[in-house]
This record gives C-alpha cells, structure tokens and sequence, in this order.
C-alpha cells in the first residue's frame, strides 16, 4: 500500500515539473484521494475520504476548541479538561461500557488539545462504522458528571501538570509564552496556567458553561478516511448527530498588541543540555497568502540538516546537538520557533549569534533556485511518505480542519509553496524575523538568561 501512495505522489510531483516546463497549468492537488464533503442543518460538518484500506477506517471528531478560547481570567485549561472528561463515560455507557464497546469495533480510541483545537479520534473496523457514529454520539450529546467525578479528573488534570512541568522543555515553552504575549490567549500553554488548574476543582458550574459553549456541532468536523463511502458516512452523521442541537456562543479572542523590544525568559537547570530558543511572531495561517508558506521554506533552508548551519554548528564546530526551526500553522498570530541544543553553555552567545546572522544574510542574499526547488522536493516527499494509512490521511486533512475549518486547505497549501520564490524568502525573513518581535527563551545553569 504504501508503495502505491509514494508512486501515486511521486506522479504528481513529476508531472507537475513536466507540465510548468510546458508552460502549462500544473496539477494543483497534493493530496490523490478525493475529499468529499457535506454538513447536516445543524451546522456539523462531514468529510469522507474513501481509500483502499480494506476493512479499515479512521473515524475522527475535529473540534475547533482549544487554548485559545479560554478567555476567561482565572479558567484555563478547560479545553484539555475535557479531553479527558470525554472518556469518564455516560449514563447510556458508563466508563467501563464504553471501553467494553470500543474493543467490539477493534477500534483504539484517544484525544489531544492544542492551541486551537481538541480531536477525538479511533481507527478500526469499517464494518463497525455504525457503532463508532453510535459510540461518539453518546457522549458529546449526552455528557453527564457529577461534582465528584469533576472533581476526580480535575485531580488528574493537576496530576499531568505537574509531571509535564518537571520537564525543562514544558517550564521552557510555558515562560516563554507566558512572556511573549501580553493579552492573547496563547500566553497560557495548553496545560493552562498552574494556579488557574489548581483552583479547577472549585469551578464545575464553569465547566458545565464551557461544555455547553463549545461543544455544539458548529464548531464540529466529522471526518472518515478508509473503505467507505460519503453515503452511508452523510447517513450515519444524518441518524446519530442529527439531533444535537446548534449553540449561538461566538466567542471574543484578545487583540494581541504588537511588540516593540526583545524579551528574555530562562530556566536554571544544573546538569542538563543548554538550550537556546528564538521565538519570532508570526502570522496567522492562511492558504491562500505566501507568507506562512514562505516561513516553513525559510525554515528548511535555513536549519535542516541540509542547511549550511547545521552543517557548520553541529558537524564541523560540534558545539550543537540539534537545531531545528519551524512555524505553527495556528488560527491567529503565534511565533516561528528556533531551538538549539548546545553541547556547553558558555556557547550560548555565539550561537545565538551565528542562527541571527545566517538569517541577516537571508534578508539580503537570495537563495538559489536549486536549493529552494530541492527544499520543496522534501517537502513534498516527506508528506508522501506519511500517507501510508487511514490514521495518517486523517490526521494530515484534520491539522487543515482545525485551523481553517477546511480540508481543501491541504491543496491549497501545496499550490502555494509551489508558487514561493528566492524573494518571497527575503521578504518573510525582512517582515517577521526582526528584533522587535523576538523573544529568547534558554535553558542552562545561569541564575539568568545569558544571552543578549
């Protein structure tokens, strides 16, 4: 299977080269499956993408909710609370039943919370598509808790937190975002902020609000890839979710202001990898602008392995373990993020220094065709290698699901880096990586941050 995916992309991707240098209009889709779409009255809509996975399909629930609709002060964290209070059960199929019921389909089923949304997924036996709608439906119609069962996963919540918090990375990625926005939701990581979770076992009327604001079926996607057809997935959406009822919550999200200096945050740690993170805003995702596209080109360019930093800071100097940079696709401005991990702190400023002077130099010096057309090649090869399975489809379309509420978006993104330029890599690298949108985040065992 996974052969005739990467042959069916590679056809794309060499016809696409033939048919430019044609002067002809070149295939715009990156992905070879047809993706069918529909939406019931209530607002929810449908995705079905058939593929020849016989016996299997991956059943996701795309819920545009998360982090960054926690607005009110005090109440964070609530979109990750319910991904887990979604698995506590319901009258119809307590806990135990519905673990019972999901390993009759030989389905596994699990959940994650970002910035901007919550999915519910399962990948099983197609021929149990009618239980998994049944399944589902269950509990995003008919969630019930008690305070005590509230309060028993609000426990939970902390419990996660406070593991997830001994780990540098997250105290890391935490301050830095707790610094790098003054008024946007994104300030708080998904975890939400610490007092914020611990005070959650005292705010059950809360969560009841914040259930009954969010999850409605206008902030839903339905999403079924495998050996099925976009008839019986509309017909099982039409018999078990026809019911649930629209909401009319829109939500208000802050206006982040923009920033005007550098900022500094750090994380003392003894005896662990000096890390050095350069944060630059970015803009919100949009597929049909150039300027997030042209970022995670920039990106690859600039720090893949490939790339003539990496080559000369981790295997010519060997004074870095690893460095990596890329931009998250999110609903509105986030950051563009560079992390580097260092053999020995006392090499924090240079390295810094040399990742802000390799993308001076972009500011200024285009980079060759070749290289730019050899970035997009693994580009493109990289998402052909993940196509190999029902679960891998499903998550790729999901990521566009959630930040644009369309799956057409994935064709749409790849028509756009097929459409940058050497120039458009200098003006994204001009326009957002600048010193006034900069926050640098580091690990080490420096009382401070010990980079300027």
């Amino acid at each position: 299977m996974k052969k005739i995916i990467v042959m069916m992309l590679s056809f794309v991707m060499v016809s696409s080269i033939m048919m430019a240098g044609n002067n002809e209009p070149a295939p715009k889709k990156i992905l070879p499956y047809p993706i069918q779409q529909g939406q019931l009255p209530n607002g929810l809509k449908v995705v079905t993408v058939p593929y020849d996975s016989p016996g299997l399909a991956a059943f996701y629930i795309v819920m545009r909710v998360g982090s960054r609709d926690e607005i009110d002060n005090g109440r964070t964290g609530f979109a990750h609370f319910f991904e887990h209070m979604m698995f506590r059960g319901t009258e119809k199929y307590p806990k135990e039943a519905y673990s019972d019921a999901l390993k009759s389909t030989g389905a596994s089923a699990n959940a994650n919370t970002s910035l901007d949304r919550t999915v519910y997924h399962m990948t099983g036996n197609a021929g149990m598509l009618d239980k998994m709608f049944e399944l589902e439906s269950d509990r995003f119609m008919n969630l019930k808790y008690s305070v005590q069962d509230f309060k028993t996963e609000a426990g939970a919540v902390k419990g996660e937190y406070t593991k997830n918090s001994a780990s540098p990375y997250e105290q890391l990625d935490e301050k830095m975002n707790e610094i790098a926005f003054e008024k946007h939701t994104y300030k708080h990581t998904t975890m939400g902020f610490f007092k914020d979770v611990v005070d959650m076992p005292n705010q059950y009327d809360f969560s009841l609000e914040f259930f009954n604001k969010f999850y409605r079926p206008e902030y839903a996607t339905i999403l079924v890839v495998g050996d099925v057809t976009q008839e019986k997935v509309m017909a099982l959406a039409t018999k078990y979710f026809g019911a649930w009822q629209h909401g009319n919550y829109v939500n208000t999200i802050p206006v982040e202001p923009t920033q005007t200096e550098t900022k500094y945050t750090h994380v003392k740690m003894a005896n662990f990898p000096p890390v050095v993170s350069l944060n630059y805003k970015s803009p919100a995702y949009d597929p049909t602008k150039i300027d997030m596209h042209a970022l995670d080109l920039l990106n690859t360019v600039l720090f893949s392995e490939k790339s003539d930093l990496y080559k000369k800071l981790v295997i010519e100097e060997q004074k870095v373990r690893g460095i990596n940079g890329g931009a998250t696709n999110s609903r509105d401005p986030y950051l563009s993020q560079i992390y580097a991990s260092l053999v020995d702190a006392k090499d924090m400023q240079y390295v810094k220094d040399e990742i802000v002077k390799a993308i001076e130099k972009m500011k200024t010096t285009a980079v060759d065709q070749t290289t730019l057309d050899q970035a997009k090649m693994r580009m493109r090869y990289s998402f052909a290698m993940g196509m190999d399975s029902p679960t891998s489809i499903a998550e790729a379309l999901a990521g566009y699901i959630w930040v644009t509420g369309d799956p057409e978006s994935i064709n749409k993104a790849y028509e756009m880096y097929d459409k940058v330029t050497p120039k458009d890599l200098m003006d994204v690298a001009k326009k957002y990586y600048v010193s006034t949108g900069l926050t640098i985040a580091t690990i080490s065992d420096a009382e401070n941050c010990p980079v300027k």
